[in-house]
């Protein structure tokens, strides 16, 4: 079922314009100008690298107004807006917006996305997107994504983390495969695996081409580099103990053990 606009009629006896359904601050009857003065309230904003989007409805006039800027014009447009409701899709570089529109005065709600595409009407564009961003968030009961600066840190260091444990992944299932090649199978898991490989370069010197043989050698060396790398855990563990929901569950984890 699609979203439909509420009626505009015109009240004989009140002798204005009113609009009819329910809206997001829960009346059954808006005026015309209250409406568009809530409106004006809100902003719908696309975030890009270079080029962002921004809808909203003019207050005074009742004019739909959908514009792009870049970085800085964005940056200086929202610093002389009078303070309003700024929403944008919880993407890439969304966080860093957000505080950075929060400190310019405005309140900013982050979206997800699977809010929002429901409300897209056309071809996905930075300009539909900006105008189903602020559909969204003026829906009643819309939840907003909520996150602070230091877990979105924190998580970063365990994506980091793994992506390496991936590129491991991806290197020592390469080695089975090509050596697979040449009749050599080992045994099952990373840790036994690359130790039996390891313990038969005498007998893989002699099965496999000195050039690929070089390949071999360079390969584990990688593996070495990437598991270094990985075991490099003291950046997670300083801030484990440094937080104090981290150090709750630990030392409810190490009771139950």
């Amino acid at each position: 079922m699609e979203w439909t606009p509420p009626l505009l009629r015109r009240e004989p006896s009140a002798g204005r314009a009113v609009w009819w359904g329910s809206c997001a601050g829960g009346d059954s009857t808006t005026t015309l100008p209250e409406r568009r003065s809530r409106d004006a309230c809100h902003v719908g904003l696309d975030v890009a690298k270079r080029v962002f989007q921004m809808y909203w409805v003019d207050g005074d006039s009742g004019e739909i107004v959908s514009r792009r800027f870049g970085r800085n014009d964005l940056i200086q447009y929202l610093s002389r807006r009078p303070p309003g409701r700024v929403a944008l899709e919880a993407c890439g570089s969304a966080h860093w917006w957000a505080r950075k529109i929060k400190s310019l005065g405005h309140e900013v709600v982050l979206l997800h996305a699977k809010f929002i595409r429901p409300f897209v009407q056309t071809n996905k564009t930075d300009a539909a997107d900006a105008r189903a961003i602020w559909t969204a968030v003026r829906q009643p009961g819309m939840q907003p994504w909520r996150r602070s600066g230091g877990p979105t840190g924190n998580v970063g260091l365990h994506r980091i983390r793994s992506l390496l444990i991936k590129f491991r992944t991806m290197q020592v299932n390469q080695l089975r495969g090509l050596l697979y090649e040449f009749g050599a199978s080992f045994r099952a898991g990373r840790v036994a695996g690359l130790a039996e490989i390891r313990s038969r370069m005498v007998e893989l010197e002699e099965a496999l081409p000195g050039a690929l043989m070089c390949g071999l050698q360079d390969q584990l060396k990688r593996i070495e580099g990437l598991q270094a790398e990985i075991d490099q855990r003291h950046r997670i563990g300083a801030w484990q103990k440094q937080d104090a929901a981290c150090r709750a569950i630990s030392k409810y984890l190490a009771s139950v053990a």
